[in-house]
């Protein structure tokens, strides 16, 4: 690592800031107000060039109304459960679009679909379109019906 390059844990830790500042729909500038700090200041907490303070990071957690420990949550890709390292890449890959602008805005739209069949139907054309394993997995559970209508 370069002396340049954040922490992985300081980039990890800004990351879920980011990703909850972007879920409630808070600008940088607003949490920014809300610690009397700039926000050029949250952009480097949420690259990880600078790390957060403990009392810092409560006053973040009260105002993007979470505990402090949601910012150390991972899911189980960390290296210490044994996964293969190219399991960790990718949960690193899905938890840094899932924190994207793209990645919320597909999130909150996809949470809208309330029909459970037609949810799976679209996961099989993305991962149709994709081309990844998931997709030899759907034809079997759409029984009977089309495979190619989405609205059944």
């Amino acid at each position: 690592m370069n002396k340049k390059d954040p922490n992985p844990i300081d980039a990890f830790v800004g990351s879920r800031v980011r990703m909850r500042r972007l879920m409630i729909g808070l600008s940088q500038e607003k949490l920014a107000d809300g610690l009397g700090i700039t926000f050029q200041q949250v952009q480097k907490y949420e690259k990880g060039t600078n790390r957060i303070g403990a009392s810092r990071l409560q006053a973040i957690a009260d105002i993007l109304g979470v505990h402090p420990s949601f910012f150390f949550q991972q899911d189980e890709g960390s290296a210490q459960s044994g996964k293969p390292a190219a399991d960790v890449h990718e949960s690193q890959e899905i938890s840094s679009f899932v924190a994207s602008k793209e990645g919320i805005a597909l999130n909150r739209a996809f949470l809208k679909i309330t029909d459970p069949v037609l949810r799976k139907k679209i996961i099989s054309l993305v991962a149709a379109m994709a081309q990844t394993p998931e997709a030899e997995q759907t034809p079997a559970q759409s029984g009977s019906r089309h495979a190619g209508s989405l609205h059944g």
